[in-house]
């Protein structure tokens, strides 16, 4: 089993450190218009909000981060990390073409749902069978990761449509999909230090 370089400790520990703090701060900035329950995170980074700039940074510091660490999570599946690196394109797309400030955008709806779907898809593409796995790549915990994140994005969908609270919906699964990539990092770091201790 290939080792894990331990940098991508610092990338996927960020990435959800630059969403949630991206989504906190934008929102402060923004005021007390935007209702966090309700409306979604792209809201923040629409061209004109208060809190514009610093929504677009989170999604190009996410994007960045679940690049590098499909770049160094060599345990997992090539088509998993394959995912999780399409996941980070979708995070920087989503900032290249923001929501409006009202009404809908095809372009942005777009790259949302592929990132939706590469993110939730990534943790079973990535599995591997075998004893040496590491806990996290082993197949019935991606599988429920996936499962979880895919039951997550359709509730959001269900709030969205309904028009209810499709905030919490997508901050939800956000901080899910952003944290999984940490846990199977943590994962491989362990068993590999598990594997270099002797017996």
């Amino acid at each position: 089993m290939r080792s894990v370089p331990t940098w991508t400790l610092v990338s996927s520990g960020c990435a959800p450190v630059f969403l949630i703090m991206g989504w906190l701060l934008a929102a402060t900035l923004q005021g007390h218009p935007y209702d966090p329950a309700a409306q979604t995170i792209s809201v923040l980074a629409a061209p004109g909000n208060s809190g514009s700039w610093v929504m677009t940074a989170a999604f190009v510091a996410l994007g960045c981060c679940h690049l590098l660490t499909a770049w160094g999570l060599r345990p997992a599946a090539t088509a998993g990390r394959m995912a999780l690196a399409a996941g980070g394109v979708s995070a920087l797309a989503v900032a290249v073409f923001p929501a409006p400030s009202s009404g809908g955008s095809l372009s942005h709806g777009s790259v949302a749902a592929v990132g939706f779907a590469v993110l939730a898809a990534w943790p079973v593409l990535a599995a591997r069978a075998g004893a040496a796995v590491p806990w996290a790549l082993r197949p019935f915990p991606s599988l429920g990761a996936t499962a979880v994140m895919a039951a997550g994005a359709t509730w959001f969908l269900i709030e969205l449509h309904l028009h209810g609270a499709a905030g919490v919906a997508e901050r939800a699964v956000t901080t899910l999909q952003s944290v999984w990539p940490f846990v199977v990092v943590v994962s491989c770091l362990r068993g590999s230090l598990r594997d270099g201790c002797p017996g």
